[in-house]
């Protein structure tokens, strides 16, 4: 049995996708700030006939990252899937965007990449095998108004996801790019400067069942970058 461990795993896409990988029969550990949201999602997990062992940390800071992800491999054994799910989204024009509000985007959405990906590829490294998954975004590829920070940070995980691919593709470790259009979560509907029909529009099982497949693909089979919009929006 494999292992699956999904940041900002509490809500909307990362919850999805731990239930999604927990139904497939993988080990699923989950992180996220609020500690009676982890144990909230842990208890119903196990209640789904799914082991899983959770922890809270702020993914955009070392010292809890190494923290929670030592107790998750203790908890569940070594890592076999990462996703770096963990992210968040403040639109504002330009002039009143802060520059809390910019490095709070940029270390929730790029810094924790580093940090989660540095803390589980020594022993993907050591196996010869693995997988990370970094959810980006359509906004990655195009800008929107108000999204200055939010695009910003999602290039960047898309320039991280490309060079961290061709860098570990030769140890049989898999980089995975996904890019979403719009999900219908509360991270969205949150949103005054966008609009959209939550009828029209992914859900986060959409996208947690691509991430699965994606993820389940023949060994030999690498995709590298996917972009997942709706059919008719």
């Amino acid at each position: 049995m494999s292992t699956t461990l999904i940041t900002g795993a509490t809500e909307g896409i990362g919850r999805a996708t731990a239930l999604a990988f927990g139904k497939a029969g993988y080990r699923v550990g989950v992180v996220a700030r609020t500690e009676s949201k982890v144990r909230q999602l842990v208890t119903h997990l196990k209640e789904e006939g799914i082991e899983a062992a959770g922890a809270a940390a702020d993914v955009g800071q070392p010292a809890p990252v190494s923290r929670a992800v030592g107790e998750l491999t203790g908890a569940l054994g070594e890592i076999d899937v990462l996703v770096n799910n963990a992210g968040v989204l403040i639109a504002k024009p330009f002039e009143e965007l802060t520059l809390d509000d910019w490095d709070t985007t940029m270390a929730t959405n790029v810094r924790s990449l580093y940090l989660m990906s540095r803390a589980v590829l020594p022993a993907m490294r050591r196996r010869k095998r693995g997988t990370i998954v970094n959810v980006a975004s359509l906004a990655g590829r195009s800008g929107f108004a108000g999204g200055t920070a939010y695009t910003a940070s999602k290039h960047a995980v898309l320039g991280f996801s490309r060079s961290l691919m061709l860098e570990l593709r030769k140890e049989n470790i898999r980089v995975i790019a996904i890019c979403p259009g719009s999900v219908d979560t509360g991270m969205l509907r949150d949103q005054t400067m966008l609009k959209s029909d939550p009828s029209r529009i992914l859900k986060p099982e959409d996208v947690a069942e691509t991430i699965l497949h994606s993820v389940t693909l023949p060994e030999r089979a690498l995709v590298s970058e996917l972009d997942i919009r709706p059919t008719n929006p």
